[in-house]
């Protein structure tokens, strides 16, 4: 293994309990998102750069159709000007 890989190696963060709230995190969005009517199937935690140890894991959110991106942004606009 090279210095340059085993250095980048090092840099990985592997305790997998790192991270404990990013699932409580994807639940509260989805449960704040479902309260505005909204529902992205695809919200999830980003299993491979949770599992993988990454400092920073990713949520999916997903793709959605234009309905949902609709109800989303007009959330987001009633939200911001409150």
């Amino acid at each position: 293994m090279s210095d340059r890989h085993h250095t980048h190696a090092n840099a990985r963060v592997h305790d997998h309990d790192h991270h404990p709230d990013v699932p409580d995190c994807v639940g509260r969005l989805r449960a704040a998102l479902e309260a505005n009517g909204i529902t992205l199937p695809s919200l999830g935690v980003d299993l491979p750069t949770f599992a993988g140890g990454w400092s920073t894991p990713l949520v999916a959110l997903g793709n959605c159709n234009a309905e949902t991106a609709q109800r989303l942004t007009e959330a987001l606009v009633r939200a911001a000007i409150r």
